[in-house]
């Protein structure tokens, strides 16, 4: 399978790693993008690989809880200046509130929604709003939660939201409000791949322990081990992987008022509020996450030294 400068781009930005060697290892993966991650990892020039789209769409994400209800939803635009609007936010605003009251189950339903204090309904306003904004709209993803206690989160006006669900008992929702921003933060700040290790999927877990192994297997120090004391070596790395990608197992961010697990955060913080609270789920949404935006310039630079490494 062949490959593109574009592909180099991409390949580049999930890992890190320079040009010229993820080159080599679209050349050594026959173009295939998952399998060039893995060769980087296996080589050790990629310390992880986190596959996400270059970050390009505008827009803004709203996070919202109203009457126990919590919404989150992402609208993308065509600019920052117009993501920043006041027109804008208060339309993101306006489709919170529609994911509120409406519970709809999909973007179909969301979109035959009623909008807030109007006879139209969400897919009706977008068209008179893209007039007013003078930009494209689109509403692209929500979450809603509708049991439990949610805490609402935005970072960086509206380029970042979080919900966080919980479940409390013995304590008063208004009471676990700082435990639950707190949360948010850390989800914010580290956005994790999955909320508890037994999330992982054992394909995951077959692979992140292959690619331990394949590392082992190129270092000269480590290569003659017996085979048992390498598997012994990869479950205690696992642990590490835990650490580094599930929320309750990760190192909570604010160590001047915790020192410890996430999980043992929350046990902590409940114990001291007299009650109980189980972290049930989370949600993370970033502006234009996943969406790329066609860079020519900057695929014709990669062209240019891709030739010159010939």
């Amino acid at each position: 399978m062949a490959f593109t400068a574009a592909d180099v781009k991409k390949l580049r930005e999930m890992t890190n790693v320079g040009m010229m060697d993820c080159k080599k290892a679209l050349t050594a993966s026959d173009g295939d993008m998952d399998k060039a991650v893995e060769w980087l990892r296996e080589k050790g020039l990629a310390a992880a690989a986190k596959k996400s789209g270059r970050i390009a769409a505008e827009g803004a994400v709203c996070a919202i809880v109203e009457d126990g209800v919590g919404a989150i939803v992402e609208v993308n635009c065509e600019t920052d200046f117009a993501a920043q609007s006041d027109k804008f936010t208060g339309f993101v605003k306006d489709v919170a509130d529609a994911v509120v009251k409406s519970a709809p189950a999909d973007l179909d339903a969301l979109l035959a929604a009623s909008y807030p204090n109007s006879d139209k309904t969400v897919g009706e306003m977008i068209p008179e709003k893209v007039l007013v904004i003078g930009e494209n709209l689109k509403v692209r993803r929500f979450a809603r939660y509708c049991t439990g206690v949610t805490v609402p989160y935005i970072h960086m006006a509206g380029r970042i939201g979080v919900l966080v669900n919980m479940e409390v008992e013995g304590i008063e929702a208004s009471a676990v409000t700082e435990l639950g921003k707190d949360l948010c933060m850390q989800v914010a700040a580290m956005n994790p791949s999955f909320c508890d290790k037994a999330d992982v999927d054992q394909a995951t877990l077959d692979k992140e322990k292959e690619i331990q192994l394949a590392l082992m297997d190129n270092d000269p120090k480590m290569a003659s081990k017996p085979e048992a004391v390498k598997e012994k070596i990869v479950m205690g790395k696992m642990n590490k992987f835990y650490e580094e990608n599930c929320l309750l197992q990760m190192e909570f961010v604010r160590s001047d008022i915790f020192q410890g697990s996430v999980e043992k955060y929350i046990a902590d913080a409940a114990k001291k509020l007299g009650g109980s609270v189980k972290f049930v789920d989370a949600v993370r949404f970033q502006t234009g996450e996943g969406i790329e935006k066609k860079q020519e310039d900057f695929a014709a630079e990669v062209a240019a030294q891709m030739n010159m490494g010939k």
